[in-house]
């Protein structure tokens, strides 16, 4: 028998985000999961190291790489759409739902306890860490867009920020007061 759980992730680079704004660097769904990972795993790093946490910050990266997998069936849904109105998010949410479960039902039976918690959202430090990650991600998507005179992507800016201030999350203070300037520097400008 044949599974293609894989192959249907092997499509997030198909899927563009920003879909209607004008990118000078355009984005797919696996460049922006592998950023989130990575920015997901050092949130779980600075929530041990620096906070005495208990996340694994390899399961946050794990389930980041995971975070927009369902999207290969929905596509990417532009957030100002997404976030209408209450009756759209929540009739999103449910497609959301139907797509994870149909992309799990492409593995075999005995994966599905593995994948299940990574493809599916759930609760938790860690999943709570992935959150911040993804609109971290956005935030340094809108950084590099204006950092190339892109001024699409100021409103989505600020919008964004005002989302990972109000998360309130003191590993996320700790990521922007010591690595987000370096975002905004070019390449002979980093030490």
């Amino acid at each position: 028998m044949s599974y293609d759980f894989f192959a249907y992730l092997n499509r997030m680079k198909y899927i563009e985000r920003w879909s209607l704004m004008h990118s000078t660097v355009k984005e797919n769904v696996m460049e922006h999961s592998a950023g989130v990972a990575m920015i997901a795993h050092a949130l779980g790093v600075i929530n041990n190291v620096v906070f005495s946490g208990g996340v694994s910050p390899d399961r946050c990266a794990a389930i980041a790489v995971f975070h927009e997998a369902s999207e290969v069936i929905t596509g990417d849904l532009p957030t100002p759409i997404k976030y209408y109105n209450e009756d759209i998010r929540s009739a999103y949410k449910n497609i959301e739902e139907i797509a994870e479960k149909q992309l799990l039902a492409t593995l075999p039976e005995t994966f599905r306890e593995s994948y299940g918690p990574l493809v599916l959202p759930g609760k938790g430090a860690e999943y709570v860490l992935v959150k911040a990650a993804d609109k971290i991600a956005a935030y340094l998507k809108c950084v590099e867009e204006l950092k190339y005179g892109n001024k699409e992507f100021l409103k989505a800016k600020n919008a964004t920020l005002k989302a990972i201030r109000d998360m309130e999350l003191p590993e996320v203070d700790y990521f922007f007061d010591n690595f987000v300037k370096g975002y905004e520097k070019t390449l002979d400008e980093m030490e």
